[in-house]
């Protein structure tokens, strides 16, 4: 269990995962000037935390056990992945979340409100990288 605590690509990851994340409520903040700390755990925006926090990994692997270990294949694999998700599927969800919540407005029914935050524009993504990028470089190994 020691180990794990002290394991430097997972590390990277929840670090770059918190950085993503904490971006997110700082610009919340500053654009409604409400502290909503739920933000810290919600998906969408920007940056892409999901994007940032699989990059960060990848980088910190890629360093710990070089670019030509099967580790840091699989990793930049699930990256790659995470990254097309992000871009396609999540965000055609919440394209759909969004033309349903409209249709439905006005009209009385039980089912809740669809959270259209889901997915993320390729600008997202990118951003998401490039942050996770920085932490899996300069992460202390």
């Amino acid at each position: 269990m020691t180990e794990l605590l002290f394991n430097e690509p997972l590390l990277a990851a929840i670090l770059a995962w918190f950085i993503a994340q904490a971006a997110k409520l700082v610009t919340e903040l500053i654009r409604t000037r409400d502290f909503e700390l739920e933000i810290m755990f919600a998906s969408g925006g920007m940056p892409s935390s999901h994007t940032s926090t699989v990059v960060a990994l990848a980088t910190a692997i890629g360093r710990a056990e070089g670019l030509d270990s099967s580790m840091f294949a699989l990793a930049l694999t699930f990256a790659t992945i995470v990254m097309y998700d992000a871009t396609g599927v999540r965000q055609a969800v919440g394209f759909q979340a969004r033309l349903l919540n409209d249709y439905f407005k006005g009209i009385k029914h039980d089912t809740p409100i669809l959270n259209e935050l889901v997915g993320h524009t390729p600008y997202q993504v990118i951003v998401g990288a490039l942050l996770g990028l920085v932490v899996g470089l300069f992460f202390p190994m």
